[in-house]
């Protein structure tokens, strides 16, 4: 991480990463449009707000990011990049042969100059000619399973690390986006479709859950690890960022909250809510119980914050 010395007030707690290797530049303007329009201070389209505490902001352009990775042939990579829109990088390809360039969520340790490549469309005829037309799958995963390959998650080997998880055959990535954000292929069958049209994938939550075995995952995790370890400093920048302040219930008046009013520091005998009314702690839940997620195979642990206990009651 970056620190600097505290000429004034706001770069005294200011923490960054170090990411020297980021492009000085402005971005591929074709794959870039205007961010505006009442949306970015959190109305719908009739002007109201949906999105408490935003607003404002310096002037962005939204990034077209491929998350499909649907071409295949080799990609160069050009350069990395900082994408205001999203906390990890992104990088700039170029198709070696028709020079198309894409963007893409890089990788943690992606650099300009790196080849990457997709086999979403399957494994190809080169290759399977270089094997001598045997699909052996460690030999396959051995040449295609590098970082910032994009693969269908049968071709990828069991215990791999990857990012831009599909949840659906033909779409994009969905899961683990953010930067540092990966996932685990835990369970696999890569020979038989019928015996195993899914694949295991355990999450950073501990959740694993069952994903389509065409789904699209990229190798790797996602950049700018260190994310979450920035300091912004100053309110300013949150400002700077769109961000707009939170306003504590008990700070507000009676009609506005439901800890609002009295006098002095005091909500009232009531238990603590939401703005809209809807209790705020204890574990309330909000999912119906005949609504059970089947793609789900092993929870994550919903314990709210309090220490794990194991099946005989005792402390861990």
């Amino acid at each position: 991480m970056r620190t600097y010395k505290p000429r004034t007030p706001g770069v005294r707690h200011l923490r960054r990463p170090i990411n020297d290797h980021l492009w000085k530049g402005r971005p591929h303007k074709p794959l870039t449009f205007p961010r505006k329009g009442h949306g970015i201070g959190g109305r719908n389209n009739s002007g109201r707000i949906m999105v408490r505490h935003r607003g404002g902001g310096h002037k962005r352009r939204i990034r077209i990011v491929d998350f499909d990775r649907m071409e295949s042939g080799r990609h160069v990579v050009e350069r990395i990049e900082h994408d205001p829109g999203r906390s990890a990088h992104i990088a700039l390809l170029t198709h070696k042969d028709t020079q198309e360039k894409t963007y893409i969520v890089a990788s943690e340790g992606m650099r300009a100059g790196d080849q990457i490549q997709s086999y979403r469309k399957g494994i190809p005829a080169k290759l399977l000619q270089s094997m001598g037309g045997v699909k052996d799958m460690g030999m396959i995963a051995a040449k295609t399973a590098w970082r910032g390959n994009c693969l269908p998650l049968h071709m990828i080997p069991v215990g791999t690390l990857v990012y831009n998880v599909g949840l659906r055959r033909g779409k994009g990535g969905q899961l683990c986006r953010s930067a540092g954000t990966y996932a685990q292929i835990v369970g696999s069958n890569n020979l038989d479709d019928e015996l195993s049209p899914d694949v295991q994938v355990r999450l950073q939550s501990g959740e694993v859950r069952k994903i389509p075995r065409d789904a699209c995952a990229t190798i790797g995790i996602a950049s700018n690890a260190n994310h979450y370890k920035r300091q912004l400093g100053k309110a300013g920048r949150s400002r700077w960022l769109g961000i707009r302040p939170t306003v504590r219930g008990l700070a507000m008046n009676a009609s506005d909250h439901a800890h609002g009013g009295g006098r002095g520091k005091s909500k009232g005998n009531v238990h603590p809510v939401s703005i809209w009314g809807t209790p705020a702690k204890g574990g309330f839940k909000t999912r119906k119980k005949s609504k059970v997620n089947k793609a789900v195979v092993v929870p994550r642990v919903r314990n709210q914050g309090k220490r794990k206990r194991d099946q005989s009651g005792g402390k861990r």
